[in-house]
C-alpha cells in the first residue's frame, strides 16, 4: 500500500531529489502547493526548529503526515552562514543566483573556503504528533568562486568536493542523492521509522 506524504517545500529541486530517493519504498509524495499550503514561516535560529514548525504547518493544513527539510550551507569563514538564511542570503525575493554572488564576495578575501551542507529533516504524523521523527545529515566540502556543472540547484555549482574533483553541480543525480546531506538524512529518517 503507497503511503501519501506531504512535503512542506515547493522547491522543485527538493521534491525531485526527494522523490528520487524514495520511489523504492512505496511513498507518494505531494508539494504543499498541491493542497495549496502557504510556506510556513521560518523565524528559528536552528535548522531544526524551523524544520518542525514547516512540518507541523503542512500536517495542520491537509491532515497528512507531513515531511520537512530544512538545510543550508554553512561556511566556516563566515561563522557558519549563511546557514538557517541560506535561501535568503541576498534578501527577498529567493535568487539562486544572487545568493551564489553574495556568498562569493563574501569569501573573496578569505583564505578558508572550507564548507559543509547541513539537512534536518522531520516527519510528523499529525500536526500535533508529540514524538517527530528527526534526522539529519552533513555534506563537507569548499567553496569555490567559478561556477562548475549543469546539474542541482542552489549553491551546487560552488560547492567543491575535494575527494571526487567535482561540484556537486557536475554529479549525476543518483551520485548526488547517495553522497548529499539530504541524502544521508533521509537514511537514517527510514532507518529509525523501521
Amino acid at each position: 500500500m503507497t503511503k501519501k506524504i506531504v512535503l512542506a517545500s515547493n522547491n522543485q529541486g527538493k521534491l525531485k531529489e526527494f522523490r528520487q530517493i524514495l520511489s523504492p519504498l512505496n511513498i507518494s509524495l505531494h508539494t504543499q502547493s498541491e493542497f495549496q499550503v502557504p510556506e510556513a514561516e521560518e523565524p528559528f535560529h536552528s535548522f531544526v526548529e524551523n524544520a518542525l514548525a514547516k512540518a507541523r504547518h503542512a500536517a495542520k493544513l491537509t491532515g497528512l503526515p507531513a515531511l520537512a527539510d530544512d538545510s543550508g550551507i554553512c561556511v566556516n569563514a563566515l561563522g557558519g552562514a549563511p546557514g538557517v538564511l541560506s535561501a535568503r542570503f541576498a534578501g527577498e525575493p529567493k535568487s539562486d543566483q544572487r545568493n551564489n554572488e553574495k556568498l562569493i564576495a563574501d569569501l573573496a578575501n578569505k583564505d578558508d573556503k572550507s564548507a559543509y551542507y547541513y539537512c534536518v529533516l522531520v516527519l510528523v504524523r499529525s500536526a500535533d504528533d508529540p514524538q517527530p521523527v528527526i534526522a539529519d545529515g552533513m555534506w563537507k566540502g569548499e567553496i569555490v568562486a567559478e561556477p562548475r556543472g549543469e546539474h542541482g540547484f542552489g549553491y551546487d555549482p560552488h560547492f567543491w568536493i575535494p575527494d571526487l574533483q567535482k561540484t556537486v553541480a557536475e554529479l549525476e543525480s543518483s551520485q548526488k542523492n547517495q553522497l548529499s546531506h539530504r541524502g544521508q538524512a533521509l537514511r537514517a529518517l527510514f532507518e529509525k521509522l523501521q
